[in-house]
This record gives C-alpha cells, structure tokens and sequence, in this order.
C-alpha cells in the first residue's frame, strides 16, 4: 500500500492500525467519503492553533475547499493576522519546561507574551495592528454602522498592505477564509488582545460597544449559514479542543430544532481531536456519544476523538486529504485496498 503522489495518505493508511492512530486513520478516510460526495466540513480552532502556525496546513486546505466555515476564538483570529506581519518579531523557547518565574518576568520586560514555546511582540502585532484597526472602530462609531467581529477582521487583513508581511501569506488561514468569505462565528471574542482593546475604548466612551455585533447575533446568523452548509450531503464538525469555539456551534442543531421549531439535518459527520481525557463534567473530554443526548448528534453519525496532539495530527489529516483532493482515484484505490 503506498502510492509516491499521496506519500502522508499512504503512511496513514499503511502505519496507523490501532488506538489513536486508527481513530486518525479512520478518521481521514471518513472525512475525505464525506467531501468526496459533496458534503462540506465546519471547523472549531480552539487553544493557541494560529500562535502554533496551523495556518500553514489551514489556509492551503480552505483553498482546496476541504473547509467550509470555521468557529474561531478571538485569539485564534486575531493571531493569525499577527503571524502574517510580525513573524520575523517571535521568539522560541524550546526549554520552556524548564523556565523559571523570573525568566518569564524577563520575557514580558521585553514585551513579548509567551504562549507555550513562541511569544508574541507586543509592539510588532498587537500595537502596529492596532493603528490600523481602532480607526475602524472609530469610523464605525461615527457612522453608527455594525459588523460582526470576523468581519473587521476581514477588512483589516486585506488593507494591510502586502510590502509589510512577514509572514508568507500562503500560510495564513485568515487572509485565506477572507478571501473565500467563509462563514464564521467568533463566540466570546471579549477574552481576545483585540476584545480587551475594544473594551477599553468602550469604557473610555470612543467606541460604541453596539458597532460589534454579539454572540446572539452570530447564533442568529449561524442558523442561517448551516441551513446553506447543510444542503446537500449535510455538513460535518471538525472540532480542536474543547470550550466555547465547539460548544457554540455545535449547539445550532438542536436550537433550530426546538428554539425556531424548524426542520435541520444532523451534523452529518464528527471529529475532536484533544488531549483532554474523558472526565466527569468536562466538555473537553464528553465522549461523542454524550452528544446523542443533546440531540447535536444520531446513532448514524460517524464519529471520531483522537486523544492527542492538535499540533501534530491537523496538520497530518489535512495534508493526507490535500493528497486526495488532487489525486481522488489514487485515494480511493488506496482505500479500497486497506485491509
């Protein structure tokens, strides 16, 4: 089983056998079944993906059209936008198991803000982005119009002129989901740089808070964007981590169902991968079949949880499924042979 044109699909199908890697394994397959009978994929990005440069693996798959909304967190959001203008500003720490307070009080006297093993410049991403977007804000509040928070986001990313990137702007997923329009939720972006940003101008009374749409808002709009996703073969979940970037849209379903008493089709396939093990009370690590109960998702959904990495296995089932969207026989023929 190996084929040179699709060498990560074949090493999946060939090595992942059992325990986490079949659940990926397994997991692809399904996910490539679902695409390749016309079906679409929505995705949740929780944790510090952008910070880790998911992007890299995310932008070329929403081009290829292998996704086809995304739940984001504001950091998510607004991290990938820092990736593409201040990259060349980050700092590593490989050793930062072994750091003590006092080295990370050095960290933030030099103005960086440490996630895990990089760290973010303040004065590179949060405060050269922040020029450009609080006059949004600005005109926004004069004229008394409303966006939601993605769409800000939106707009800045394509005004950012491209001499100032320092990223490649291959690998940045936001500037991808702009320019495809692809339906969003950006629940809870109060907890984001940029929220508190906006908060803080709210407080001082130079913003009015009314200009950002809320989390009502965009489950109002949600309701919309999955009666069009859903069309069709339906629409699949593809969930990393757990909190509010899956809880919230996962939840249309049911809410269309008994809140608006309208006719919805099921989540039509589901993956999580998180390192959060099953757990009393935590939704993180709520096995798929606890969602049943929820009505979010039937017995006839194809579900899948890899307990690992996010880090290490998207990058692997998007590059798998790239391979197959550019090869589709020789995918198929792989799988037909998998024993």
């Amino acid at each position: 089983m190996q084929n040179t044109s699709l060498p990560i699909f074949s090493f999946i199908l060939k090595n992942y056998k059992n325990f986490n890697s079949r659940a990926t394994r397994d997991a692809t397959i399904a996910y490539w079944r679902h695409i390749e009978n016309g079906g679409k994929m929505y995705w949740t990005l929780a944790g510090a993906m952008s910070s880790a440069q998911l992007g890299i693996s995310l932008a070329p798959a929403i081009r290829a059209g292998l996704i086809h909304g995304i739940s984001s967190t504001g950091a998510n959001l607004e991290e990938s936008l820092f990736r593409l203008v201040a990259n060349h500003a980050y700092k590593d720490f490989p050793d930062y198991r072994y750091m003590t307070k006092n080295d990370d009080t050095k960290i933030l006297e030099a103005r960086m803000r440490r996630v895990t093993d990089t760290s973010i410049p303040e004065d590179e991403a949060f405060r050269a982005v922040e020029k450009v977007a609080v006059p949004m804000w600005f005109e926004a509040t004069k004229n008394n119009t409303r966006r939601f928070w993605h769409e800000y986001f939106y707009e800045l990313i394509q005004k950012i002129d491209p001499k100032i990137y320092e990223g490649n702007p291959e690998d940045c997923w936001l500037l991808a989901a702009a320019k495809a329009k692809l339906p969003m939720v950006v629940p809870g972006y109060e907890d984001s740089t940029f929220g508190n940003i906006f908060a803080g101008y709210v407080k001082t009374g130079e913003c009015s808070a009314s200009i950002a749409k809320s989390g009502v808002e965009y489950m109002a709009q949600l309701y919309d964007d999955y009666a069009e996703l859903s069309k069709g073969a339906g629409v699949g979940f593809f969930q990393i981590g757990g909190g509010i970037a899956g809880d919230f849209p996962i939840c249309v379903v049911p809410s269309t169902k008994y809140d608006i008493q309208q006719p919805v089709k099921p989540w039509a396939y589901f993956c999580q991968i998180s390192d959060s093990t099953t757990s009393y009370g935590s939704y993180s690590g709520a096995t798929p079949n606890e969602k049943i109960t929820w009505d979010k998702l039937t017995e006839s959904t194809p579900m899948f949880v890899v307990e690992s990495d996010a880090t290490i296995v998207a990058p692997l089932m998007l590059q798998a499924l790239l391979e197959a969207k550019a090869n589709p026989k020789a995918a198929n023929e792989l799988i037909a042979s998998l024993k």
